[in-house]
């Protein structure tokens, strides 16, 4: 395995594998890589790619900037993670040759992005969607793996993908989850032992969603059981798995629940099918 910082250096190592016959796959990441990480790197592989990973941690999609401070930056344990996985390269741009001074761009997906996250986090989807966009570019032709936690991300990133013509397959792979059923997160380190505990009622929210229901009465009892556990519930929401938008009775595609909750000061992510059945009342804001 070998890790570049430059820019040029990494096109040019891109631009070498498929030269030399090989496909490349893509694994975005800002780094604190746990298992879930590893699990994208190592389908990359079993899918018979190059694989590049990226380590960066975007400030341009952080509205918070002690979140932004406080985010975890484990650099040295993050090689190894990516080497043990299988990965063929490590990009670590520098902030400065991602962002230069001047730089005027901005990504913006429309529809998709505007609600949930990007309600709650003003100006986190454009700074995610710039920022993954000149990834891809950088990149070239490529196969991209995002885990699907982060699930209305991957719903904006298939759409810029489709809408702007990139030379990229988009795949999306499933959560991994820890021992006692949450989600990895880089964000879960700053649990107390309490406040992982309370955590938990996030998966089960989840999990009742998958047993079936109305939208109705799948979103109150995940509500019911969040707030009982002393979570803020940002929204838990049964959408349409591809627009993100509300499920309503004409939705004919797949339904999925999708959940942020506060528990302390740590925003947690999660979304898992959701089997409707019974009255399809749309989904509540």
């Amino acid at each position: 395995m070998r890790a570049v910082t430059s820019i040029a250096d990494w096109r040019s190592a891109a631009e070498g594998f498929r030269a030399a016959g090989h496909s490349v796959a893509l694994v975005p990441t800002m780094g604190a890589l746990h298992a879930g990480h590893a699990s994208l790197i190592e389908a990359a592989c079993r899918d018979g790619h190059q694989v590049i990973v990226t380590i960066f941690v975007n400030q341009r999609q952080f509205n918070d900037a002690s979140d932004f401070a406080r985010y975890p930056r484990t650099t040295e344990a993050d090689l190894e993670v990516a080497r043990a996985a299988g990965a063929t390269l490590v990009a670590l741009p520098t902030a400065d040759e991602m962002w230069p001074v001047g730089t005027a761009t901005t990504v913006h997906v429309g529809a998709v992005s505007e609600n949930w996250e990007g309600a709650d986090r003003p100006g986190h989807f454009d700074g995610m969607a710039s920022v993954v966009t000149k990834l891809l570019a950088i990149t070239g032709s490529c196969t991209a793996y995002f885990g699907e936690k982060d699930f209305q991300q991957l719903a904006i990133i298939r759409r810029l993908v489709t809408d702007l013509g990139l030379p990229v397959t988009v795949v999306g792979a499933p959560i991994i989850r820890d021992d006692d059923g949450l989600a990895l997160s880089s964000r879960n380190v700053r649990l107390s032992a309490d406040h992982r505990d309370a955590a938990l009622a996030i998966p089960a929210a989840v999990a009742r969603a998958a047993r079936g229901g109305s939208v109705t009465d799948i979103e109150a009892d995940a509500r019911d059981l969040l707030v009982a556990a002393g979570l803020t519930v940002s929204y838990a929401a049964v959408v349409n798995a591809a627009t993100l938008a509300p499920f309503t009775a004409g939705d004919t595609g797949p339904a999925r629940f999708i959940v942020a909750a506060i528990v302390g000061d740590v925003r947690l992510l999660d979304n898992g099918p959701a089997h409707i059945t019974g009255d399809h009342h749309a989904a509540r804001h």
